[in-house]
């Protein structure tokens, strides 16, 4: 049975691209691409049928990393195939659960930073339910750099970099339950 992990941010342009190709590429090196789905959404459609950011291109390509993506906006619908709705920022996991059609639609929304930084008594678990730090965002944005320069780029990718790894262990431990 195949894992399904959705990014979302606001245009799809740049935070969820690049948080769908850092993924893919972990989940690729762990041997788990035949087992995992990832894909990334915006909240809004302002920039569908979209190329990425050509900065988050160029960002996505000088650390290696595939930049092949084309927008699109999350649609409620999606919940029912999906198993882990990663927000980028507390505006879009308060928007995703909103838009989360049942109470365990609600539970698959988690901020991608909560795996960089779990507070305490947070289960790294990609089925875990939602810590007050998370509801809060508690410091966990990964902050739009669509405004800024290029420098906002890189430390978008850095933080991505640095949430990927306990979103994987996560994901992981969620496939080794499965198959239990």
């Amino acid at each position: 049975m195949t894992y399904r992990v959705c990014f979302v941010c606001t245009g799809n342009i740049c935070r969820s691209p690049m948080a769908e190709s850092v993924f893919r590429a972990r989940v690729a090196e762990a041997g788990l691409e035949d087992r995992v789905e990832v894909d990334s959404a915006g909240t809004g459609g302002w920039h569908e049928g979209e190329p990425a950011d050509p900065r988050t291109v160029s960002v996505l390509e000088e650390h290696g990393y595939d930049s092949g993506h084309v927008a699109r906006q999350f649609q409620p619908s999606w919940f029912a195939r999906l198993d882990l709705v990663i927000a980028l920022d507390t505006g879009h996991l308060k928007a995703l659960r909103r838009l989360a059609p049942t109470e365990e639609d609600v539970r698959k929304v988690h901020l991608l930073r909560s795996y960089a930084h779990p507070s305490p008594g947070h289960r790294s678990s990609a089925s875990a339910s939602h810590s007050p730090a998370e509801s809060a965002g508690d410091g966990l944005d990964v902050p739009d750099p669509y405004y800024g320069h290029r420098d906002g780029f890189e430390e978008c990718l850095k933080m991505v970099e640095a949430a990927s790894t306990g979103l994987l262990a996560a994901v992981r431990e969620h496939l080794e339950g499965r198959a239990a």
